[in-house]
């Protein structure tokens, strides 16, 4: 028998999700929640990784009615002025009347459906707390994993999950069985890493003094991948929502080689 595909109010699906994800408790670099008003009611429902043109494209063509992101628009710092690339998105969004909804460090830090948590389960991590002991809203954890690793042999197991060879800088001969990690450009969290005395550390992206810190600290650092590491976030958001009103839902991969 096929499914039954139902529709949800977009002020019901959003009350929804922020219920779940608290944005407001959190303190971020961009609005959490409904970026741009579309359809009143969403049957189907696309997700990616970041709002860009490319993902608009495919969602209008999926004729979906709302786009949910990690990374969608009005960044702390950038130009406010609706023009060149930022008008042609915004203005494909409207002319189509699709809804774009972005949860950035609420989509993080979720304990079950956030990227962080959602990486640490295809590593097969065990959490044990977060980067920031005692803040329950920690963006980025500590765990172990049930086996030890060289940091070798860690760096093929990550690139078989994500699909990417992740960056290895050694920070000794040391094994790992202790982990940090937080997901996207998270690489200046390594000190806190460090200071929880984990045996490697990792996140998306990294910077020059990454290296040198890695090294000096005797941490083990994996850059994954921005866009790698934070891939799935929005896909389990997505098919929560999906089960949970009996909307459609597709995520729709953008390659990203960062």
């Amino acid at each position: 028998m096929d499914k039954i595909i139902m529709s949800v109010k977009r002020e019901d699906l959003m009350s929804y999700i922020d219920n779940l994800l608290e944005p407001s408790q959190f303190k971020d670099y961009c609005p959490n929640g409904l970026q741009v008003e579309g359809k009143e009611v969403i049957g189907k429902l696309v997700s990616g990784v970041t709002a860009s043109q490319l993902l608009i494209d495919a969602a209008i063509a999926e004729q979906a009615d709302a786009i949910l992101v990690h990374h969608g628009f009005f960044w702390k710092g950038e130009d406010s002025c609706i023009t060149k690339i930022k008008k042609k998105r915004i203005k494909a969004l409207l002319d189509h009347d699709i809804s774009l909804i972005a949860y950035h460090l609420p989509l993080d830090a979720h304990p079950l459906l956030g990227n962080n948590a959602q990486l640490a389960e295809r590593l097969g991590v065990e959490v044990l707390s977060g980067l920031e002991p005692g803040n329950p809203r920690s963006i980025g954890n500590i765990g172990r994993f049930q086996r030890t690793y060289t940091a070798e042999q860690l760096a093929e197991h990550i690139g078989s999950i994500l699909g990417r060879e992740p960056l290895l800088i050694c920070g000794g001969e040391h094994k790992i069985k202790t982990i940090g990690w937080c997901t996207g450009g998270a690489q200046g969290y390594i000190d806190k890493a460090v200071g929880l005395g984990v045996d490697a550390y990792i996140s998306g992206e990294i910077s020059e003094p990454t290296v040198h810190s890695a090294r000096e600290n005797g941490i083990h650092y994996f850059a994954a991948g921005h866009h790698a590491t934070e891939r799935y976030g929005v896909q389990a958001l997505g098919e929560a929502l999906a089960l949970h009103f009996g909307i459609e839902h597709h995520y729709i991969e953008i390659d990203n080689p960062v």
